[in-house]
């Protein structure tokens, strides 16, 4: 596929008119992707769509804005029946029983190619977290998936080695991640409005890969990202309905997973199965969103402050609570109950490092497989067999649906009691050398980087952001070493730290920094904590 090997290059390229609706960028090979067929799917889709997502985000604020006055999250009472009742989510499809180690990264050729050879159970592949929505990064990362789906897919490096998928049966099963409910697509409008960045990257996807998928019994599947209420779910359940009926696919032959990673949706996940329960298969501890949904709920709450992130791991009481809520919710509806991401890559350089790293990756995957979950993350290949063999070892069948959970009692106040810890100088700025070196490969059109031995992307980005914005705001915070946080030290970091950086030519990004600076500077004196970093940066792109 050697049209996607390289980036898509800008031309002029003329597209049928769909009425209701434009497509304000022009790339070639766009028509192939955007047919008459998708344009009039998206219009169909955002009509349908639209209204509610405004009143879900709407909601989101007006929640926000009752934590902000001091308001706590907690289960609902008008849903106690859903979370009392007995009942079970669909069967879960042959392809998707064993899921004992996942991949992910974003979606282009090489990255696609690696992550289906990888020997992990599943890719996700991701157009959220991963990838930065410039409008080739996206018809690219359609095109390498569609061509993954058709078997056709190759790639040759600048240095000339050649990438080919292995035979199909070999491949991981591949499950996409489109864009959360908040982000849109700017470059597509209907009716004047831009469309929804999820409904966008779902649609294009099912359009081009649902029939190819279907014959092979591998979905399409997706991953939905951020949602934080059962109503969301369910506006889900509306959009991917409707994509199978304008299709001609069966009811329920989408199948997704939803990541729980966001404070107030820990209180319904119940609730969330329940909404898309002929579809849903299994929920995932998105660990590093849920810490920044944690930070940007109680923003305004001065007791809830957390230590460094590094400080922050899953042995921590309120996200032990919140894993172990998740494995009993769902063994009890008869789905899986995915773990998080390990986000450390190989350290080549120093051996007595590596093997460290490799420890704390063992020491997690152990955590999770004895908790009772199915199946974790990693964000590497190398880690692959480092995981599998600890799940091999403690799981062998192809998932612990058995492992109820019957002793986890969880409180509202275990899962938002905050933890203890320090924040260290080295700690400070760490977060503001993370933020300014992501979002700069980020608006250089890389979601996914790798700093100080870790794959960043936007949700690592955003606790590191988040937790500036908080420390700075929530009045009376010190280093450990007993010197105010305040903005002269946030000023004076972000002066020093290009010399710190040094030749920043073979970074991510590296003519960016500056502009990552700025912008983070913005952010963080701001007087409101901005929802998402990717909200105003996505104005910087394209």
């Amino acid at each position: 596929m050697s049209a996607v090997a390289s980036a898509i290059p800008a031309t002029a390229h003329a597209v049928r008119p769909t009425p209701g609706i434009t497509v304000t960028e022009r790339l070639a090979g766009q028509s192939a992707l955007l047919p008459a067929g998708v344009l009039a799917l998206l219009v169909s889709l955002h009509r349908a769509v639209e209204p509610e997502r405004q009143a879900r985000l709407a909601a989101r604020r007006q929640r926000q804005a009752f934590f902000d006055g001091g308001g706590l999250p907690d289960f609902r009472a008008d849903t106690a029946a859903i979370r009392e009742g007995d009942w079970q989510v669909a069967p879960i499809p042959a392809a998707l029983s064993d899921r004992r180690v996942e991949i992910t990264g974003p979606t282009d050729p090489k990255m696609v190619i690696n992550a289906l050879n990888s020997g992990a159970k599943v890719f996700m592949a991701d157009f959220e977290d991963s990838t930065s929505p410039t409008w080739r990064n996206l018809l690219a990362g359609q095109q390498a998936l569609s061509a993954a789906v058709r078997g056709d897919l190759d790639y040759t490096a600048p240095n000339g080695k050649h990438y080919t998928l292995r035979p199909y049966e070999e491949q991981a099963v591949l499950i996409v991640r489109p864009r959360g409910w908040h982000l849109d697509e700017k470059h597509v409008r209907v009716d004047g409005q831009p469309i929804a960045g999820g409904l966008f990257d779902a649609a294009v996807f099912a359009f081009h890969n649902a029939r190819a998928l279907m014959r092979k019994q591998r979905g399409p599947y997706f991953y939905l990202p951020k949602l934080q209420s059962m109503e969301e779910a369910a506006l889900w359940e509306t959009a991917l309905s409707h994509i199978e009926g304008m299709l001609g696919l069966p009811h329920g032959q989408i199948k997704v997973t939803v990541l729980i990673e966001t404070l107030p949706a820990v209180f319904e996940m119940d609730e969330i199965l329940h909404a898309l329960k002929e579809r849903i298969v299994g929920l995932n501890c998105g660990r590093w969103d849920y810490i920044f949904s944690y930070l940007k709920t109680f923003r305004r709450h001065r007791d809830k402050v957390l230590p460094e992130r590094g400080q922050v791991t899953m042995t921590q009481p309120f996200l032990k609570a919140y894993s172990e809520l998740l494995i009993q919710t769902c063994h009890k509806r008869g789905a899986h109950a995915m773990g998080g991401m390990a986000a450390q890559i190989p350290i080549n350089h120093d051996a007595a490092a590596n093997e460290q790293a490799m420890a704390r990756v063992r020491a997690d995957k152990l955590r999770e497989v004895t908790a009772g979950h199915d199946g974790t993350w990693v964000a590497h290949p190398a880690l692959i067999p480092v995981a599998r063999a600890i799940f091999d070892e403690h799981m062998p069948a192809p998932n612990q649906h058995n492992v109820l959970r019957r002793d986890v009692q969880v409180t509202r106040d275990d899962l938002i009691a905050p933890c203890t810890g320090t924040i260290t100088r080295a700690g400070f700025e760490n977060n503001v050398e993370v933020c300014v070196r992501y979002m700069a490969a980020w608006l250089d059109g890389n979601g996914c980087v790798p700093i100080h031995n870790l794959m960043e992307d936007a949700a690592t980005a955003e606790i590191s952001r988040s937790q500036l914005w908080q420390w700075l705001h929530a009045g009376n915070q010190h280093l450990d070493d007993g010197t105010a946080i305040d903005f002269a030290l946030l000023d004076a970091s972000l002066r020093a730290l290009p010399a710190r950086l040094g030749d920043t030519s073979a970074l991510p990004g590296g003519t960016r920094i500056a502009q990552a600076i700025a912008l983070l500077d913005e952010l963080s004196h701001a007087d409101e904590l901005a929802e998402f970093l990717t909200l105003p940066a996505y104005r910087q792109i394209d």
